[in-house]
């Protein structure tokens, strides 16, 4: 009877301590499993491609061949097929002895291999050196309310302040707190800053005086004076004045 009971007690006590691993077991395995980045870090079985990586920008992108650009191919082991090749309008260039490839958008490394797979069809491993002879030069443009607006070359650093003068100044009409610098940033993409000028030019502090890019668009809007202007009165126009009698 004492044998019986040890026993029953026995098998109580290991059913009580089963039971809470059990339910622990269930719960866990009842909970959606819903990852956090914090969780990714604290659980190593799961992969780091999972969560999408920043993309790094270029820093210093290669120049990037555009319409009538020209360059000078030149063969070394057999130079009857050196040319001087333009970049047409529909971005083709014409070339001897093989068809006509598309190069407008692409960098001179890779246009170089582009063209050796190209003569690769009729040249055993062509050795090919290219020289941009002729290409766009960098520039800005200045529209708005300034002297001269249009399009100048950009040859050395040049601020915003400094590419209005480039462009004759201000005018009577120039709005100089809230210039505007365009930007293009990507493909299809612009950047637009403002740039408080007056607040620069009065103060004496050019320290936020951004610097242009090539091919940027630099903005001076009209005042809010100068679009009412016309409208206002003045004894030079004669409205005060009475009519002549006929």
């Amino acid at each position: 009877m004492v044998k019986k009971f040890i026993l029953g007690c026995s098998v109580a006590m290991l059913f009580a301590m089963l039971r809470p691993s059990t339910d622990s077991a269930q719960t866990t395995s009842s909970q959606p499993a819903n990852f956090t980045k914090q969780d990714v870090h604290d659980n190593s079985s799961v992969a780091d491609n999972d969560f999408p990586r920043p993309v790094l920008e270029h820093r210093n992108p290669r120049y990037q061949l555009h319409s009538a650009d020209v360059l000078e191919l030149h063969f070394p082991f057999t130079p009857e097929f050196n040319q001087t090749v333009t970049v047409q309008p529909d971005g083709y260039i014409s070339l001897l002895g093989v068809e006509s490839v598309y190069v407008q958008g692409q960098t001179l490394p890779q246009v170089t291999s582009l063209l050796r797979r190209t003569y690769g069809k009729i040249l055993h491993d062509p050795e090919i050196n290219i020289v941009l002879k002729d290409f766009e030069k960098p520039y800005f443009i200045v529209g708005g309310q300034v002297g001269h607006p249009g399009k100048f070359d950009l040859r050395a650093d040049t601020t915003a302040s400094e590419a209005v003068a480039i462009a004759g100044g201000f005018t009577t009409a120039s709005k100089h707190s809230q210039v505007y610098l365009f930007h293009r940033v990507q493909t299809g993409w612009m950047e637009a800053r403002k740039v408080n000028l007056k607040k620069m030019l009065k103060s004496g502090d050019l320290n936020e005086d951004v610097y242009l890019q090539p091919g940027d668009f630099l903005y001076v809007p009209q005042n809010t004076f100068s679009k009412f202007d016309r409208f206002i009165p003045t004894s030079s126009m004669g409205l005060y004045a009475n009519p002549p009698l006929r």
